[in-house]
């Protein structure tokens, strides 16, 4: 069977290459018994995988039990994945099979496995190794016959360090991984899930379904998605609820996504950049820059302020002469001789010329980059005729970015 046809059985969507290769492990390693690990992101939809290799197994007509060892509380997890006898603790009025022998023959699915005790994890093991268990409360021997799944959003390695993981039954489980890829690193695929959830949200509750505007789909790609694909399926569901436009743009859409900033450097927004989003950060930088190199001729200005208050050369300390120097001429340190080798005026005169020619310069750099943006806004605006969405569009920049340079370069009337 393909990859394909195993995503419409299953209700997978989506067409990533970490997806496709998820798929394909499971199904190569579903014929043997071999234990194995899927580890992914909470939201990635690694419940899905354990049921591919349950299905496409040896085991397929035996039982399949998923367990979610998070939700049993510590006190009687051991209860129920191995059972217990009457009267092995208060509450245990009968004898009860656990988890292992029930699904014997079959498989068991282990979700969140990092959660288990520590006690538990040394039960665990020995199951895997030898296939035997004991009852809680009893000294006999049972047997099982089961292949283990297990998975986990947790970083493995670093619970071993911090030894809240067994590191043998790491390696006992994990002979074969699979890694579940997050939503972030399917980009391609976050459109057409949301499309799905919402016409299935729609159909439903028998209401018209949601589209997406182009920036809207923009957004949605470049958002990080921390929830994975149960987050994006919230959003869907919320947005088809609350709004009553069945066309969503980015405006509406930014609603619903929380901590989004559409401007991030990419140094600080670990997420795939597309040109437009790079045009925009560009911007930003230059911004940046800017300003850092009128703040650093700010502070040469107040430096000689200082200087020129009676004689201070003569009273500063040597070292701090010498940083003083190299803050003023961007000069490699050099030594200042004790006595002033011009006068106070003199010093003080050459020195405002010098930062008056300095300041000019970067006012006519900023003023050339200003005209030529103007310039290219004002072609491109002109082009489209005054459409602002296709202005935008051609200049790799967001509409509201448009927007705002419009108010600030006077083009409103275009």
């Amino acid at each position: 069977m393909n990859v394909q046809s195993i995503k419409q059985r299953f209700g997978i969507i989506g067409n990533t290459e970490g997806l496709n290769r998820a798929i394909d492990i499971a199904v190569q390693v579903a014929p043997t018994d071999l234990s194995v690990f899927i580890n992914g992101e909470s939201g990635v939809g690694k419940e899905v995988f354990p049921q591919i290799i349950h299905q496409f197994s040896s085991r397929k007509h035996g039982s399949y039990i998923a367990v979610n060892c998070g939700a049993i509380p510590e006190g009687t997890i051991d209860s129920e994945l191995f059972g217990h006898e009457k009267g092995s603790f208060t509450g245990a009025y009968d004898s009860r099979k656990g988890y292992f022998e029930v699904a014997n023959g079959g498989t068991i699915f282990l979700d969140e496995v990092a959660e288990l005790p520590l006690s538990t994890q040394v039960r665990l093991l020995r199951v895997l190794e030898t296939g035997e268990f004991l009852r809680v409360g009893s000294s006999k021997i049972f047997k099982t016959n089961v292949r283990v799944i297990a998975a986990t959003n947790v970083d493995i390695p670093h619970a071993i360090k911090e030894a809240r993981f067994r590191e043998d039954l790491y390696y006992r489980l994990n002979t074969v991984p699979i890694v579940i890829p997050p939503l972030r690193d399917r980009r391609d695929d976050i459109h057409i899930l949301f499309r799905k959830f919402a016409i299935d949200f729609a159909e439903r509750n028998r209401m018209p379904s949601i589209s997406l505007s182009d920036d809207a789909v923009r957004l949605l790609q470049n958002y990080r998605w921390p929830g994975n694909i149960r987050q994006l399926k919230n959003v869907a569901e919320q947005i088809s609820v609350i709004e009553t436009r069945r066309d969503i743009d980015g405006a509406v859409l930014r609603n619903y996504l929380p901590d989004f900033y559409e401007d991030k450097l990419p140094a600080l927004y670990n997420a795939p950049i597309d040109q437009k989003t790079f045009n925009s950060e560009r911007e930003i930088l230059y911004k940046v820059l800017f300003d850092m190199k009128k703040d650093m001729n700010d502070m040469k200005k107040l430096v000689l302020d200082i200087m020129q208050r009676g004689t201070v050369a003569h009273d500063l300390h040597e070292d701090n002469q010498h940083l003083i120097k190299r803050l003023i001429n961007d000069e490699p340190e050099m030594h200042i001789p004790t006595e002033p080798a011009v006068s106070t005026f003199e010093y003080a005169t050459r020195r405002d010329e010098e930062i008056i020619q300095d300041t000019e310069e970067i006012v006519e750099e900023s003023l050339s980059l200003e005209e030529k943006e103007k310039e290219l806004i004002t072609k491109a605006l002109q082009k489209h005729r005054g459409k602002r969405k296709y202005a935008a569009q051609e200049l790799g920049i967001s509409e509201r970015t448009l927007y705002r340079k419009i108010k600030e370069y006077n083009l409103m009337d275009m």
